[in-house]
């Protein structure tokens, strides 16, 4: 008689996965749903699937209670298939194996934006409080603005977030782009209460194991699936996470509007962020090691007088470096207790500089975007006209520190030597 291929999935309940490191559980969170016997998961192509033969057996669409999908009691049950936009058994793995990562049930999207925009519509604030961050998300507000008159606060401005009501957003990004420095997420969840509103949070800089925003009160959490989950620079993806308490009413008009938002990730990306998400402790906790070796060796040579980082680099910006940082106690070293992220960013003396000092380096491919294996630094104008053009992101990737410092340092001497 064959072997069951649903044996191993069986001895793994979904109740077990928590009990799992994260490491195991980004490996095998998804055997539960795994019906077949490949050990390396399929890519489903299909758009449509076939109902059931039996015609007891049909359920009309509108009787089933996607929010379930994700509990416990769901996970022995087949999930019910239909049709591509609605879910489809490749992009359901990614978010399964995304739920128990985050801690809350997860729900993909298109792209970072595309998850952004839905969470949006869903909350369907009348003003949000937003800092600086990433310029795609204002990018959507203002089209909101245009569409319904959303008002949009200035985050870091009490006065401005005094005129907060009930049922309006605080959206916080932290560890935020382009500087990667955190912001306070106990202290918005206490502003948040005092006003009434939802606190959402972008955690794209800091995926697991590095932050849970959750434990600090986040409603929803929102990831560009496309940087770290992703983690090979060659899927786009999006993900909203929702706070377990709030999941039961929340989730399933999440998923009625992805529907017809359309927003849904494709085939291809959904099996691509399975395969990335195997290895995601491995790899964000190299490049988070690595970037703050680097941010260490930036600042002790800065500190150099007549030292070539002192004499092109003005500043260097990254959550390690804000004061917080060395007091134990902080809410800093509370909200991200390993490690500060694999993202920072030097401001250097001249926009020449900064234009120019990509060009010298060997290791660092440049190019917008982060969180791939591969190091990226950007001359961040290229991408956004609302920075300092002085200012470069560099993104960290898995490659050696020692490597990379030293790419850094003949970069530097060169362009020092070119820009005397």
């Amino acid at each position: 008689m064959a072997p069951n291929i649903n044996d191993a999935a069986a001895k793994l309940p979904a109740a077990f996965n928590k009990k799992l490191s994260l490491a195991s559980r980004s490996v095998h969170a998804d055997d539960h749903i795994n019906k077949n016997p490949d050990v390396a998961p399929p890519m489903h192509v299909s758009t449509t699937y076939r109902y059931a033969a039996n015609p007891d057996d049909l359920v009309p669409w509108s009787e089933i209670d996607e929010s379930n999908f994700w509990t416990e009691q769901a996970a022995s049950h087949d999930p019910f298939w239909i049709y591509s936009r609605e879910k489809s058994p490749t992009s359901t793995r990614f978010e399964t194996i995304l739920t128990s990562l985050l801690g809350a049930p997860a729900v993909s999207y298109a792209s970072g934006l595309a998850a952004f925009h839905a969470m949006m519509v869903f909350l369907n604030p009348r003003r949000v409080a937003i800092g600086g961050g990433y310029h795609g998300c204002h990018g959507i507000l203002k089209l909101l603005n245009k569409l319904n008159g959303l008002q949009v606060v200035e985050l870091e401005d009490e006065a401005a977030l005094a005129a907060l009501q009930k049922g309006d957003v605080i959206h916080v990004e932290t560890p935020l782009n382009p500087y990667g420095e955190a912001r306070n997420l106990a202290y918005f969840r206490q502003r948040a209460d005092e006003l009434g509103c939802y606190l959402t949070v972008d955690a794209t800089f800091a995926p697991p194991p590095l932050q849970d925003p959750f434990q600090f009160g986040a409603d929803i959490v929102m990831h560009s699936g496309t940087k770290y989950f992703g983690g090979h620079s060659d899927m786009l993806a999006g993900v909203l996470a929702v706070r377990p308490d709030r999941a039961s009413d929340w989730l399933g008009t999440l998923l009625e509007e992805r529907l017809v938002l359309g927003s849904v990730m494709g085939s291809l990306e959904g099996w691509l962020g399975v395969r990335s998400l195997r290895t995601l402790e491995l790899r964000v906790t190299r490049q988070s090691e690595t970037a703050q070796k680097l941010v260490d060796w930036i600042a002790a040579e800065k500190a150099k007088e007549g030292s070539v980082v002192a004499d092109v680099v003005l500043e260097v910006r990254h959550a390690s470096q804000q004061p917080e940082a060395k007091d134990e106690n902080s809410w800093l070293r509370k909200q991200m207790p390993r490690g500060f992220g694999p993202v920072f960013s030097l401001v250097l003396k001249s926009e020449q500089h900064a234009r120019r000092l990509p060009s010298k380096l060997g290791l660092f491919h440049h190019a917008t975007s982060l969180g791939g294996v591969e190091s990226l630094i950007e001359w961040r104008a290229m991408s956004d006209s609302s920075v300092d053009r002085r200012l470069v992101r560099v993104s960290i990737g898995v490659e050696g520190f020692e490597d990379l410092r030293d790419d850094l340092l003949q970069g530097l001497q060169a362009l020092r030597e070119e820009l005397k």
